[in-house]
C-alpha cells in the first residue's frame, strides 16, 4: 500500500508510520506529501494542495492526516451526527477539507479519490506516546480539566515526560518518539481507548482494506531508530 503522513513535524510523521503499520497490520510505501507542515495552521493551510498533489501526481492510496488539538473544542459522538460541524474542532475541520477538496476531483491514476485518515491528538501527541505508561494522561482526563477550567497537565510537561525536556532537538525527539510508539505498536487497544482522537483514525485506516490480525503488528524496519 501507499500512503502519504501529514502532520506536524518529521518526528511525529516518523512514529505516526509506525503506528499506521500496527492498525494496517502490513507495511506501506510512504508517498512524498510535496508540502511540509509546521503546527495546526499550517496543516489546515496546506492540506487541500496536498490532496490535489496526491490525486493528480502521485500513485498514493491514501492520506493520513494528524495534529494536535491544544485547547481547542475536542471532538465527540455527537460531532459524527449527519450534518453537524463544529467550527473550533479540529477533527470536523481537517474532514470537512477533504470533503470540500475532494468531491469535485474527476478520477485519476485508476482511482476515484485519495482514501481519508484523520486523527487528533488531545491534547497533543506525546499524550499518545504516554499510552500505556501514565495512566493519568487520557483524553477523557483532558476533557475533565477544559470543564473544570483547570487543566491536568500541561502540554510542556508531557514533552517534558517523553523526552526528558520540553525542548528537544529534532533527533531527540525522533528518537524517544520511535521507542514509545513501537512499544504501543505491539497492541494499539489501550491507546485507541484513552484516546477516541486517534482511535478515529484507527477506524478510517481499517475501512480501507479489513487488516489481517488487527491490532497487533511486528513492527517493520522501514522506521529505524
Amino acid at each position: 500500500m501507499k500512503l502519504a503522513i501529514l502532520s506536524e513535524s518529521p518526528a511525529d510523521e516518523a512514529a505516526l508510520g509506525v503506528l499506521i503499520e500496527a492498525v494496517l497490520g502490513r507495511p506501506f510505501v510512504r508517498v512524498n506529501a510535496n508540502l511540509r507542515a509546521r503546527g495546526w495552521p499550517s496543516v489546515a493551510q496546506v492540506l487541500p494542495a496536498v490532496i490535489r498533489h496526491l490525486h493528480f501526481n502521485t500513485d498514493a492510496e491514501g492520506l493520513v492526516v494528524v495534529v494536535d488539538s491544544d485547547d481547542s473544542v475536542v471532538h465527540t459522538e455527537v460531532h459524527d451526527r449527519p450534518d453537524y460541524f463544529h467550527p473550533q474542532c479540529r477533527m470536523c475541520r481537517l474532514r470537512a477539507v477533504f470533503r470540500q477538496t475532494t468531491k469535485h476531483l474527476p478520477a485519476a491514476r485508476g482511482r476515484a479519490r485519495v482514501l481519508r485518515g484523520v486523527g487528533v491528538a488531545v491534547p497533543a501527541v506525546e499524550g499518545w506516546y504516554l499510552s500505556g505508561v501514565d495512566g493519568d494522561v487520557t483524553e477523557a482526563a483532558w476533557i475533565q480539566g477544559q470543564e473544570r477550567g483547570q487543566a491536568p497537565y500541561t502540554r510542556a510537561q508531557l514533552k517534558g515526560r517523553v523526552y526528558g525536556t520540553d525542548r528537544p532537538s529534532l533527533a531527540h525527539e525522533t528518537t524517544c518518539a520511535l521507542r514509545q510508539v513501537r512499544r504501543i505498536a505491539r497492541d494499539t487497544r489501550r491507546l485507541e481507548f484513552d484516546f477516541p482522537g486517534f482511535a478515529a483514525l484507527a477506524a478510517d485506516l481499517r475501512a480501507w482494506t479489513p487488516p489481517p490480525g488487527a491490532g497487533t503488528v511486528r513492527v517493520s524496519e522501514n522506521h529505524p531508530a
